[in-house]
């Protein structure tokens, strides 16, 4: 089963020796958050910067100040490091799906107007796109460090 994830920095490239310093500065910054929900329930088109790759996500609509929070922290590690920051604005969301290069006329308009009313649509919606986060991963090469929540 693919488990879905929420972005809170972007990729960066770290040295090994970089890694578990890395992981512990994450992991001392992330004990005094508790766990929340959040609900991801508006649909978005996305494209990476380079435009290379669209993204068809679930934008976050409630839990945005937690996730603020959590990126400000996280960008205070990125600092210590020399690492590039998250966005300046950035839209969380869950990605759902993807394409080769930048179809987001394609995707626009009528296409997601269609795609929000099936997510609109979905008896269960309260309850399937609202989501509990309890931890933090941190992904460095094939590996995952966790950091629980409270």
């Amino acid at each position: 089963m693919k488990v879905f994830h929420l972005s809170l920095s972007q990729s960066v490239v770290l040295r090994h020796h970089w890694i578990l310093p890395f992981v512990q500065a994450l992991k001392a910054r992330m004990t005094s958050f508790h766990r929340f929900f959040f609900t991801a329930n508006q649909v978005k088109i996305y494209t990476n910067q380079e435009k290379t790759r669209t993204f068809i996500g679930l934008e976050v609509t409630s839990g945005h100040a937690q996730f603020l929070d959590l990126v400000s922290e996280v960008d205070r590690v990125m600092e210590e490091f020399n690492l590039t920051t998250f966005y300046q604005d950035p839209s969380f969301h869950l990605s759902l799906a993807w394409c080769v290069g930048d179809a987001r006329l394609q995707l626009e308009g009528q296409c997601l107007q269609e795609l929000q009313a099936i997510v609109d649509g979905f008896e269960d919606a309260e309850v399937l796109l609202r989501v509990h986060t309890e931890q933090v991963r941190c992904k460095s090469g094939n590996k995952f460090f966790s950091m629980p929540l409270k």
